[in-house]
């Protein structure tokens, strides 16, 4: 199986160049210098070119608090470029995988996300990737979208934040009222690898939203806890809420999905991030 990934440099485009040679796939991976997904010409020229079996759109605008200033960046990426995608794809009748988040929730339902309840993003970056979804949808039949939160594993991530933070400082302050499943980003590209297997199959017609994250859920602060179990410089981690932290974006306080149904459709379990933390960190 030949699979085209877009967002190469990506946590995600990364763990799926990582993990292809275990799912016994091809995976022509491609940054941003190779393939500019704003570009429709170029998306549909390099889509016919490749001829994937399938193409998985790993690339996203992720700057969660400067999207609220660069507006236009976030949903030429996020929106229009999902679109190009979907649109090229649609055009060969090639299914197409697309990675949305929990942003395009409000955070306010007490309880764990269902992929039907209704989407209410409180960012830019939310409302950037929640357009993403409706266009995939408007121009597309033979798609999945799949919602994941707290994406782990790349140099950017909380994880390594944490650690670097911790070199120069003695105490941190962590978010404690904001919870939701940290999920490891070679989780997700082996999520992804299975799912592009099955529905490439004659006859699959399961298509639409899933939700895939990490359990068990927790707060940032908890979870920065669970981070420096694993390491030998442990600052001190004082607990409080979002209003202390203030940033341009408005952050959901429940980023917790429901995810029964990709086992039910799929039968890909709801991973635990504490392994894939503790093979992350070597311990």
């Amino acid at each position: 199986m030949k699979v085209l990934v877009t967002g190469a440099g990506g946590q995600v485009g990364q763990a799926l160049q990582k993990l292809a040679p275990t799912h016994k796939v091809d995976v022509i991976a491609l940054d941003r210098e190779a393939l500019d997904i704003t570009d429709l010409s170029a998306v549909q020229a390099r889509v016919g070119e490749i001829s994937p079996d399938i193409v998985i759109n790993a690339a996203a605008y992720t700057a969660v608090d400067k999207a609220e200033e660069e507006v236009e960046a976030a949903f030429a990426i996020n929106a229009q470029g999902t679109e190009n995608l979907a649109l090229a794809c649609a055009k060969k009748d090639i299914p197409f995988l697309h990675i949305s988040t929990d942003f395009v929730f409000d955070g306010r339902k007490d309880g764990a996300y269902l992929e039907e309840d209704a989407i209410a993003p409180l960012s830019v970056y939310g409302k950037s990737k929640a357009e993403g979804e409706a266009r995939t949808a408007a121009v597309s039949q033979k798609y999945i979208i799949l919602r994941t939160a707290w994406v782990f594993g790349g140099a950017q991530s909380f994880v390594n934040t944490m650690l670097r933070l911790a070199e120069s400082h003695d105490e941190l302050n962590i978010v404690d009222d904001q919870t939701g499943g940290p999920t490891a980003a070679d989780d997700i590209a082996d999520s992804l690898l299975r799912i592009a297997k099955t529905v490439t199959q004659p006859g699959f017609e399961d298509w639409g939203i899933f939700h895939y994250c990490g359990a068990p859920a927790l707060t940032w602060h908890g979870f920065a806890k669970a981070i420096f179990a694993h390491s030998e410089k442990v600052p001190t981690l004082n607990p409080i809420p979002t209003e202390g932290y203030p940033v341009p974006a408005e952050r959901p306080k429940n980023s917790v999905l429901d995810c029964t149904k990709i086992k039910q459709i799929f039968g890909i379990d709801q991973p635990d991030w504490q392994k894939a933390l503790s093979a992350l960190l070597g311990k």
